[in-house]
């Protein structure tokens, strides 16, 4: 294990926020009267060493125009530079690091991605909805190291863990227990810095119920001024949230805060005054806000998109005196990590390693397609990606009787592009590393029965209060919506195989076990009966692609929208 890994920091960390308390007051002799410090943030990396392909891989500017963006390599190289800047740095996360995957992170539990993070000097990370992808205790294990339960270690001899803590201030076991450390605390030339992590309180209905089995998620704000009133009492005042929960844009370039009010804002609008930068995650959108805090001074409030597109900066200026935040004097923007600069070579290394070792089996190819499968809907919600998918769970689960498939869009990474990728398939050509970006969570498919009224109560949940979630259809199902009509009264002319759907009669319906679960807030498909188990997703999606060569994007032609 190397030195300065995080497992040692952290036993040192009560004794240092102390030390940090007792001197906060004393005064330091000669020095300037302001500290300036940078923080550097990304949000929903994902593993994405590799540059992201398709819509994944641009940033929308300011004039609509897009540029292309990302890449792990790319990313260091635009941290150094940002640091090379500003003498006093730091570099954070807000979360999704890891989980949903490219292959050669995900064919080694994102260990590579974990190293990437360590060589890129990270400080700190919150945790986000799929560092729970596979439990807490391998969240554990990836913070603190050892080989995998199960599959050992395969990307090298040895997984030493995070070299920063991931915290968590509002997770907690079922008895109350901390579950995560809450904060961290930086010194940078004598003056602290206090960064305080909280993930989204509805993070359970993102995972699997077993993920998150025993732990609790707080309220984010009453974690947040609990936090941050705590540093305060210990001489921390300059504070940073790591918040892993974000609000939606209706367009608009890296620094536009054209953001339709959601929960990140609801948030930073009554979280503690003591915070003086919130840094945003989760809904993979692009902003730089300033929002009144509950003493009504301006606060700033930012996302970098996602996958390393984009790098939050933000540069503070701290009065040695009283150790906080000189607030007017803070400055903003969101920085794309461009692909017209050399790339890091110690981070382009790392990712040729995994890169190698994963290709044999990332490189195979499992089918052909006509043109680009993209995630993105169409008005309706429905997009040609999502149909395929669904396609291919329904072909997968027909000895179960299946008559209707359906998927959810948040499971779809990535889109299937006709163009090669930089391993020379060619063009056309999918590969398993392609088909694994596209489905990395590994759900399993499960078949259950539904009756027609509680299937149409199923697509009537697409509509929530916080978001709108359309469901990813086989070709067998149709139905027309209108997004004015009432609540519980928006879908109608609902089909099945071209026949009326009738409330009383049963339909075999199958779903991932996300779904299944009542995942995503589609609590309508846990009354569903005679659950049979099926294939891993990926697998139909692999299985379908071989058995139908040359696919083309499919018509939208199965949910209609009308006004």
């Amino acid at each position: 294990m190397r030195p300065g890994r995080f497992g040692r920091r952290a036993a040192a960390l009560g004794t240092a926020v102390l030390a940090t308390a007792a001197l906060s007051g004393a005064p330091v002799s000669a020095a300037p009267a302001t500290v300036d410090v940078r923080l550097i943030t990304f949000n929903d990396l994902h593993g994405n060493l590799d540059p992201p392909a398709g819509s994944s891989g641009r940033v929308t500017l300011p004039d609509g125009g897009t540029v292309d963006a990302g890449g792990a390599a790319y990313l260091a190289a635009h941290v150094a530079d940002l640091r090379g800047q500003v003498r006093n740095s730091l570099v954070l996360s807000a979360g999704d690091n890891i989980g949903a995957s490219p292959v050669n992170s995900a064919l080694f539990h994102d260990e590579p991605t974990v190293e990437f993070l360590n060589q890129l000097g990270v400080a700190a990370s919150v945790v986000g909805n799929h560092e729970f992808d596979e439990g807490y205790a391998e969240l554990r294990r990836m913070q603190s190291g050892g080989c995998h339960p199960e599959d050992g270690c395969q990307f090298r001899e040895s997984y030493g863990g995070a070299d920063f803590p991931q915290l968590g201030a509002n997770v907690t076991f079922d008895d109350g227990r901390p579950a995560l450390m809450p904060f961290s605390v930086e010194r940078v030339q004598g003056v602290p810095i206090g960064i305080i992590g909280v993930t989204l309180e509805d993070l359970p209905a993102m995972v699997t119920p077993e993920a998150v089995r025993g732990l609790k998620f707080g309220d984010e704000v009453e974690a947040i001024d609990r936090t941050a009133d705590l540093l305060t009492r210990l001489g921390v005042n300059a504070q940073v949230v790591l918040l892993h929960q974000g609000d939606n844009t209706e367009g608009g370039g890296p620094d536009d805060c054209r953001v339709t009010p959601g929960p990140a804002s609801e948030i930073a609008a009554h979280a503690s005054p003591a915070v003086d930068v919130i840094f945003t995650g989760h809904s993979h959108q692009q902003y730089n806000c300033v929002i009144d805090d509950p003493a009504g001074n301006p606060r700033t409030v930012l996302q970098g998109a996602s996958f390393g597109r984009l790098l939050s900066v933000a540069d503070l200026t701290i009065d040695r005196r009283s150790n906080d935040v000189v607030r007017p004097a803070t400055k903003a923007h969101n920085r794309i990590v461009t692909r017209d600069v050399p790339a890091d070579p110690a981070a382009q290394a790392l990712i040729d390693e995994a890169t190698g070792k994963a290709a044999p089996i990332a490189n195979r190819k499992v089918g052909t397609i006509t043109g680009d499968l993209l995630r993105a809907g169409a008005p309706s919600g429905e997009s040609p990606l999502g149909d395929v998918l669904a396609d291919a769970q329904l072909a997968a689960t027909q000895g179960n009787g299946a008559q209707i498939a359906m998927t959810n869009p948040g499971g779809i990474r990535t889109d299937l592009v006709h163009a090669s990728s930089p391993a020379g398939e060619g063009d056309g050509v999918v590969t398993y590393g392609e088909a694994y970006a596209v489905q990395p969570f590994g759900n399993v498919m499960q078949t259950l029965t539904l009756t027609g009224a509680q299937l149409k109560n199923v697509l009537e949940q697409q509509w929530q209060p916080e978001a709108t979630r359309i469901l990813q259809v086989s070709s067998t199902l149709h139905y027309t919506y209108s997004a004015s009509a009432p609540v519980g009264s928006k879908v109608s002319d609902l089909t099945v195989a071209g026949q009326p759907v009738d409330p009383g009669a049963s339909y075999r319906v199958s779903v991932n076990n996300f779904l299944a679960a009542g995942g995503d807030g589609f609590t309508g498909f846990t009354e569903g009966t005679d659950l049979t188990g099926g294939p891993v997703d990926l697998d139909a999606l692999v299985d379908y692609l071989g058995a139908h060569p040359d696919i083309a994007p499919p018509p939208a032609d199965r949910i209609t929208a009308v006004p």
